[in-house]
Parts: C-alpha cells; structure tokens; sequence
C-alpha cells in the first residue's frame, strides 16, 4: 500500500476501512498522537480494551507483540495491536524478521500500528529500520507527520488564541516563530502563557510587544538581534547586547559563529535580491534554511541587508574571519576582540 496523508486516514477512520498494519512517524508530534489514539480506539473497537488493544513498547518482547496480534479478538468482531518507539537497530535479526513476518500475514480481525510520538525515525537509514519501513510500506500504509507550513501553523494558532478568547495579529505570530521556532507544541505552550497574560491584563489582542516581554529568546535570536543594530548603526545598543550574551555564559565562539551565520545570510539574500530573485530562492542551494528558523534567518536576513551593498558584506565577512582567527591562534581576551570586530563592523556599514 502506498504512502497516505492525514486527510486519507481520516477518511479511513470515518469509513471505517482500515489497513491491517500502519506505521505513523514524523516531526509533528503534536498532530502525530491524537491520531495514532483515534487510529488505535477506532482499530480496538472498544470493547474489553485490556484484551482487544494490547500496547507495547520497543522494550516489549517480538515474540509477545505477534502472539497478540495473531490472537482472536475476545468478544469482539477487531482488535487492535499497537507498539510505540519500536528501534529496529535495537533489535536482534530474528526479532526484526518475526515481526516482518508478521506483517505479511497478519489475521483479518487484527490492526497492527506502530507509532512513534517520541523517537524520531531517521531521514538515513541503516539496513534495519530500510527493512522494517519497506516491509511496512509493502503491506500496510505509512504516514509521515511532515512540519507543517507557516500558513497552516499560522491557521491553527489562531484557532487556538481565539478558543481562548484572544486574537493573534499577523506580526505577533511572525514575532513569536521568530523567537520560539516551528515546532508546533513549543508554540502551543508559549501560545496559552501569552493568552492567559493578555486576558489577566483585561486585553483580547495579543500584541507585538507581549511577544517580546514573554517569549524566552534563545542566544541565537539575541546575536541576530545584535547584528541586526550593528547593520542598522545602533552602535550602543549593539555593544550592551554583547554584555548580556557573554554574561549569560555564551562561549565568545559560538558569538562569533553566531554572527558569521547572520552576515553569511546577509550576503546570500542581498545576492538573490540582486539577481532578481526572491529572498526564498536561497533556500534552492541552501538547504539548511528549509528546517527549523530557516524562514526567520531568511527574514532577519532581509531586513537587515536592506541598506548594505554586497562589497560591503564582503568587508564584513572578511573582519569576521581575522576575529575568528585572533580567538582561535592568539592569547587576546576574547570579549576585547569581540568588541573590537564589532566597531571594525560599524565601520564597514558606515563606509557602505
């Protein structure tokens, strides 16, 4: 059976046409595990759950998991098998080929589902989990919980603020991936602290500024914030967020490669934009801005190169790579050196 989507399996379930084996995985967690449960009660048929929906986890003996897959269902037309986290590398071969087995044979009353709402299967795989994942797709249906989209992240948000009895603008959602990511379930926990603040202080609207006051910024965002008021010339306000990175325990390397990353975007987009391409294009050669903050260092990127010339960008590039050799191959202290790339930065987008 082919791959399926989330709409085919709720079509499925709705029918009531299941396929005897499923194996559902993904990033998504959040979207990942009420469907596993809806697939896994609907699957039981609900009665005498302890003996028509056994679960299992990757602790769980092979030998165990096929007898109850392979037993009648007690006083029921269905059962349902369900095993969590299931590692095929864990497993010795003749676990692995038990279960492989039994997939190819499985009874007509029984529904195995494998389901994975902590461990994440690998994108490159070893010979086990290849052979599990194509057994699995040769005779059930896989489903794979992708990151969903700005859009649909965006959709879902609104939702949730407005069930809560909040509206969330645009550019409080754009501030709030910017510091807490795509991962839906992060966004879902900063989401309810930012209603139950707003509602508190007698407001509905949940604003650009609520975002900023309590969404917690990772060292990252706070460097790119940082290059962001060098580019722009706002010399001391840049200067006190390098206090405030290196006070909380930062290495001065990972600053360092912190900026480089921002400047490196910088010089891509502006490079794209250049070339009458859009800021997205970058994403065609780059694929690591295709994962988690690609589109807010994209953004960020924009923004900030907005009054740099590309030989400009080049002249910062080429001070970020003597600042990192001075703090790999010399004995200065590293926040001197650091303050002192920063006003050779200044500089740069002055002469710019």
């Amino acid at each position: 059976m082919p791959k399926i989507t989330r709409q085919e399996l709720r079509a499925q379930l709705s029918s009531g046409s299941l396929a005897p084996l499923y194996v559902l995985f993904g990033e998504e967690k959040l979207l990942l595990k009420p469907a596993a449960r809806k697939l896994i009660d609907r699957a039981g048929g609900g009665a005498f759950p302890e003996f028509n929906s056994p679960r299992f986890t990757n602790d769980s003996e092979a030998e165990s998991i096929a007898a109850a897959a392979e037993a009648l269902p007690f006083m029921a037309q269905c059962k349902c098998v369900a095993v969590s986290d299931f590692d095929p590398d864990t497993k010795p071969p003749q676990d692995l080929d038990r279960l492989c087995e039994l997939m190819e044979d499985l009874p007509d009353t029984t529904t195995l589902v494998f389901y994975y709402p902590t461990l994440d299967v690998p994108q490159k795989r070893s010979a086990k989990w290849k052979k599990f994942m194509d057994r699995a797709a040769k005779y059930g249906c896989t489903l794979e919980f992708e990151r969903l989209g700005e859009r649909e992240i965006y959709e879902k948000l609104v939702a949730e603020a407005a069930r809560q009895g909040c509206e969330l603008r645009r550019d409080s959602f754009d501030r709030l991936t910017d510091y807490a990511g795509n991962d839906l379930n992060t966004l879902r926990r900063e989401l309810e602290k930012l209603c139950a603040y707003t509602l508190g202080t007698g407001g509905s609207v949940i604003t650009p500024q609520c975002v900023e006051e309590l969404t917690p910024k990772s060292a990252q965002i706070k460097v790119f914030k940082m290059v962001g008021d060098l580019t722009a010339g706002r010399y001391e306000a840049a200067y006190n967020e390098l206090g405030q990175v290196l006070s909380q325990g930062e290495k001065p390397v990972a600053v360092l490669g912190a900026m480089a990353s921002a400047y490196i975007d910088m010089y891509r987009v502006k490079a794209a934009l250049e070339s009458g391409l859009t800021a997205a294009a970058v994403t065609e050669y780059a694929p690591e801005y295709k994962g988690k903050g690609g589109s807010f260092r994209l953004r960020n990127a924009e923004r900030s190169s907005r009054n740099l010339s590309l030989s400009c960008l080049r002249t910062c590039l080429g001070h970020l790579m003597d600042a990192d050799m001075s703090l790999k191959g010399s004995s200065l202290d590293p926040q001197l050196v650091l303050e002192g790339l920063m006003s050779r930065l200044l500089m740069a987008v002055q002469n710019g």
